[in-house]
Order: C-alpha cells, then structure tokens, then sequence
C-alpha cells in the first residue's frame, strides 16, 4: 500500500479564488448576500479540524468537518478529510461512505481511491479493493504489486498470474514475485504451467543462468528425470563456467554409474566459492556415501575436504569421522572429530563422540581429563560421568570411579542401558576393591534390568 501525500493547494485554492478581484470591490458598500461570512466560517471550521487532526483528536475533528458539511457540501476534499478521520477513529463504514463521496466528485483522484483502498482493505472487503486497486493502476503501475497480493488473497490466481506476467514483462523477473508465483501453482497443483513459465523463460533469456537452474530443479520436482539432465547439460554448454550447475549434475552422474564426472562436478561443488555452505555439506553427505561404496576415491574425499574454508571445516570434519568409524578405523575418526571440536567446541554430539572414541582407543588419561571438564559444563549428563568412571576404573582409582557412578545415577531418567553400564562400572570399581559382596550385589541388578528389558 502506497504512502499518502497529501497537498493542501487544491484546498487552499477553493479559498483564495474568491479574493483575485479585490481592485473591483466597494468596501463601503453593503453585502447583499451572506457568502462572504459563509465562507469565512468554513474556512476557519476547516483549518480547525486540520489542527484538531494534527494532534490527533480526530472526534473534534469530525465535528468540525460535518458542521463544513452543513455549510457547503460541494467540496471533495471535506470528504476526503472526513473519511481520513473516520479511518482513524476505526469508523470505517462511515469512512468508505465519506471517501465515496469524495471519489464521486473527483472520479481521478489518486489520493481519495488510495484512502478509499485503505477503507477497504480494514473492512477486508477484497473485491471493493480490487476495484479501487484497478483505477489506481492508471496513475501509479506500482499498485500492480497491491492487485497481485489481492487477487491471492481472494483466490483469484489466474487474474493474479496475469498480473504477475504483466510486472515481469515491464520490470523483469524479480525473487519475490517468483516466491508468489510459486505459492500459487503449489496451492492449484498446476505444475505443468509452473514448468511452462520457466520453459518460456529459458527460451527468451538462454544466457540467464538462475532460469536454468530453476527449470532443472522444478523438472526433479516433478520426477522428470532425464529432463532435468538435459536442461543441466545445455546450461553446462552455454555457461561452461558454472559452478552452480554441478549441484545438479554430480547427482545425475551419480545415477548413470559416471562415477568420474560425479566425483568432478562434487570437488567443483565444494571448491566453490558460490555455493552455501548448507548446500556444501548436503553434497559432502553424498561424497562420503559414495566413497563408502567405491572406496577407491577415498583419496579424493580426503584431499577435497582439506580443502573447504575454514568455516566449512567442522561440518566436512565430522562427515570424515563418520566415514572412518563406519569403516571401523576408529583412530582416523577420532582425529577428525577432534578437529571438528576444535572449530566447534561448543557441539555436545562431537564432544561425546570424543570422549567414547579415547575409552575405544585406550587413551583413559585423555578421556578421565576430558569427561572431568565437560562435567563442570555439563554437570546433569550421565554419560559424562560413565566415561569419567570408565577411564579411573582402567587408570586403577576405583574410589573416585564410585563416587562420580553414584553421582551420575541421580541423573539417569527412564534409560535401562545406561544404567545397566553404570551397575556394571560399580561393580568393576568394587571388585579392584576386593569388595565381592558389593560387586555382586551391582551384577544381580544388572541381571535384573536386562531381563526386564
């Protein structure tokens, strides 16, 4: 909705006209009529209900405003004032009958229809805006924007969609008209024009890489495979600079077994300095997955992620950690999940992760330090007290082992396996203390929660 201006000069015309002869009057003659007085009168009424409005005391105004009316009903712009006030006071029935009137006398008159669409659009009466929105058109195409969102909001689309067309063809396409655009072929299920529209657009700007790129993406959409490939191949050809392009293409290399172009459309994907990050990782995924099949490219996997900015590397470190602890190497996980905690030391999964990956490896002494720190910042999390006591159970300190199970029993909520491994800790800490009693009495617990279980 467009800001109102409002100038005063067709006001204060209405008032100085009478004045342009003054060389002809007779000051010492009589007035035969009251005119003079009468207009005198609602010029004053008038600039008082300016004043009053322009402190916002629109009930005083309004009564300024119907005693002009009494006066003189002949001038729009008494109207227009009235239906300003009524709107805002929240009387906007008796605003649309003030602003009506206004229109009626100045049928072209941008400033009366424009608070008259105001008046309508807080009565939400959606055609009677859509009519006062068409004669605005005429004057500003900028209300364009104003039909659309009306033709939507009355579930008009294919008057909407004209509109669309008509703003695309004046000023080019835009994002935000797309986003509306798209909104309404996913409401009417009209995939077939959605993919028309983008199919016209290739045709008419083939040197616009985004129309590519959104016409490959609505042809994946809509399962029409070979399609998106094809039109993925022709970008390629018009642009062979593009990096954008290999999101979609590794993939379709993917599914025809080109595991050579997959792998070199993925490594310009993630060298790329256009594509967001999210997207990145998205693509990483499917790398690893890859690699994980064809473990013959491992050492391309490797060498890409080394290369990733610095604000990629926790998320690409965390995918190679993955991949190792899948394969079962469980030392080369470990190093990359520390290197992914070093750029985000604040990641809980990682920072567990860790800590069960020393306890694997036998490095106790790191994950006793590790679990003792991660404690004093996360002193309600059983599992750091399980690790904690598994690594002083194997560096031979049982004591200290016991008091952090005890402890972190009190933490454990409606999860049998953790405390199974904390019953089972007790009674190893129990046992290096020769105390066999103790020990057994934790091992029949155990027993007693895995049947259960």
């Amino acid at each position: 909705m467009k800001k109102q201006l409002y100038i005063l000069f067709f006001v204060f015309g209405i008032f100085l006209f009478p004045q342009v002869n003054y060389a002809q009057v007779d000051f010492n003659k009589k007035p035969e009529d009251d005119l003079g007085d009468v207009s005198d009168a609602y010029q004053e009424l008038f600039f008082e209900a300016l004043k009053q409005k322009g402190i916002e005391n629109y009930d005083r105004a309004v009564e300024a405003l119907l005693k002009c009316e009494k006066l003189d009903d002949s001038d729009p712009a008494l109207y227009f004032e009235l239906g300003k006030n009524y709107n805002k006071l929240k009387d906007f029935g008796l605003a649309e009958e003030a602003l009506k009137k206004a229109v009626k006398k100045e049928p072209d008159n941008e400033w009366f229809l424009d608070e008259l669409y105001v008046t309508y659009s807080k009565l939400n009466e959606t055609d009677k805006a859509i009519q006062t929105v068409k004669q605005l058109v005429k004057y500003h195409p900028d209300y364009k924007e104003d039909l659309v969102t009306l033709y939507v909001k009355s579930r008009n689309f294919e008057e909407a969609l004209k509109v669309l067309d008509e703003i695309d063809a004046e000023k080019g396409v835009s994002a935000e008209r797309d986003r509306v655009r798209n909104r309404i072929y996913h409401i009417t299920g009209n995939k077939k024009e959605q993919i028309e529209n983008l199919e016209e657009r290739v045709a008419d700007n083939p040197d616009e890489e985004k129309n590519y790129l959104s016409l490959i993406y609505r042809y994946s959409e809509n399962n029409e495979k070979q399609k998106a490939f094809e039109t993925a191949k022709k970008l390629l050809e018009s642009h062979p600079n593009s990096q954008l392009v290999h999101l979609a293409l590794y993939k379709f290399y993917l599914d025809n077994k080109e595991a050579d172009k997959a792998v070199s459309s993925m490594e310009i994907v993630l060298n790329s300095t256009q594509i967001k990050p999210e997207a990145k990782m998205m693509v990483l995924s499917d790398f690893v997955k890859f690699v994980g099949e064809n473990p013959e490219y491992e050492s391309q996997l490797v060498e890409i992620t080394s290369k990733v900015t610095e604000d990629e590397k926790g998320k690409s470190s965390i995918e190679l950690a993955q991949y190792f602890l899948a394969k079962g190497e469980k030392q080369k996980a470990l190093d990359y999940y520390k290197q992914a905690l070093q750029k985000e030391p604040d990641n809980f999964g990682v920072l567990r992760n860790v800590m069960l990956l020393y306890l694997e490896v036998e490095n106790y002494t790191e994950a006793e330090k590790m679990s003792s720190e991660a404690l004093g910042n996360y002193p309600s999390q059983p599992i750091f007290y399980l690790v904690n006591a598994v690594a002083q159970n194997n560096l031979n300190q049982p004591q200290k082992a016991i008091r952090n199970l005890e402890a972190g029993l009190d933490y454990i909520i409606e999860d049998t396996n953790m405390e199974i491994d904390f019953y089972k800790q007790l009674s190893i800490a129990y046992t290096q203390l020769n105390n066999t009693s103790k020990a057994k009495s934790f091992i029949d617990k155990v027993k007693q929660l895995e049947l259960k279980n």
